[in-house]
């Protein structure tokens, strides 16, 4: 997934603790290394879920294991996903076992601001262990979802037009208190206490660190999304952008990144009326930056590979394909100087197929995270 060293049909990769050392052809190995021959195999860059909800609502659980909306407060930008997360979810299982070595999780998508999403390794028993980077982005919602979730019992947002000025409001008074307030006060030493909780999670979104991730579906909420972060100077990324096919020149000159999904799931809702696998390969021929969701437990997270075998049989380059679980996702999620390739001094997340992984029958041998063989298919001898 590195342009300047592409495909490597004999390559070797040195391992050394949790980072990658080197990599290359003929590469001179150290006398004392473990050594894995792969031959015949095909080594990854471990895969990445861009936007999911796994261990915020957990499998098998029902309302007990489901903590990704708090659907009383249309505003709640102090929420974390780190307080939610529960590695013991069994989906962080079958994400190692599928090759994905990591994930951005967040909150749900019933409010218009909903918190703040972590980008973490999938491997683990404390998140406190396997976070990278929290928070990693700020969640906002378009459309049906905050609509319904508060319009139905006759409060706002109840339209399209209140979602929008809601979080028009709420970025202003944001801007206002971070112009007000630029550095985190001392703890205990806060102007404002309930002020400095309310606003001061903006700080990040403001100073360009994180961007929003903006929940939308239909055309009209994307180009709204689109609208309101030039109006504030912010970044964003497209999440779900169903109809992002029908628009694609529109997304290419905003620069803003898409990550497509859950395409495997149903369409459930009216503005998922035009969902279709062929949207990838649409905003990657239009030169747009797009990685693939599962949005688990929409769709279930193992199926992440198989989502983008779909998008490459309806369009999408098979190089896209690869990219968008690797090193685009990184991009999007602001981590490809950690991970999403395969090169020196990055993390050594690393999964081995045996086959190409959009193909149903191929299988993961291994999977690496941060230079530790976390699982193994039981024909793997090592």
């Amino acid at each position: 997934m590195e342009d300047e060293t592409g495909i490597l049909e004999n390559g070797t990769v040195l391992v050394e603790e949790n980072l990658i050392r080197d990599v290359g052809e003929n590469l001179d190995i150290p006398v004392s290394a473990r050594q894995i021959d792969a031959k015949g195999s095909m080594l990854f860059p471990g895969f990445i879920e861009a936007h999911c909800h796994m261990g915020i609502t957990e499998e098998k659980k029902g309302r007990e294991g489901d903590d990704c909306n708090e659907s009383v407060n249309p505003l709640t930008p102090y929420l974390r996903a780190i307080d939610a997360i529960n590695p013991m979810d069994a989906a962080f299982h079958n994400a190692v076992a599928a090759g994905i070595t990591s994930a951005m999780i967040g909150p749900g998508s019933a409010n218009v601001v909903g918190g703040q999403f972590a980008f973490v390794k999938t491997h683990g028993r404390c998140i406190d262990d396997m976070i990278r980077l929290a928070p990693a982005a700020m969640k906002v919602a378009f459309g049906e979802n905050p609509k319904m979730n508060y319009g139905m019992t006759q409060k706002s947002p109840y339209t399209r037009m209140a979602i929008a000025s809601m979080l028009r409001e709420e970025l202003m008074s944001a801007r206002n208190y971070v112009m007000k307030n630029p550095t985190t006060p001392e703890a205990g030493k806060e102007e404002n206490a309930s002020d400095e909780f309310r606003f001061g999670c903006y700080r990040d979104v403001f100073a360009g660190k994180i961007p929003l991730k903006v929940h939308a579906h239909r055309a009209d909420d994307i180009l709204t999304a689109i609208r309101i972060a030039e109006e504030f100077g912010l970044d964003i990324t497209l999440d779900h952008c169903s109809e992002g096919h029908l628009i694609a020149p529109q997304i290419a000159r905003s620069g803003f990144p898409a990550i497509i999904g859950p395409d495997l799931a149903s369409r459930n809702k009216i503005e998922v009326q035009n969902m279709a696998f062929k949207t990838v390969g649409e905003l990657e021929k239009a030169g747009v930056t797009v990685a693939v969701t599962t949005d688990h437990p929409v769709t279930l997270i193992q199926s992440l590979p198989l989502c983008c075998g779909l998008a490459v049989k309806e369009g999408l380059s098979v190089e896209g394909g690869l990219k968008a679980l690797t090193i685009a996702a990184a991009r999007i999620c602001r981590m490809d100087h950690k991970v999403g390739s395969i090169k020196k001094g990055k993390l050594a997340d690393l999964v081995l197929f045996r086959g190409h992984p959009f193909e149903t029958f191929s299988k993961v041998l291994f999977t690496m995270i941060d230079g530790e063989i976390v699982y193994r298919d039981a024909e793997m001898y090592l």
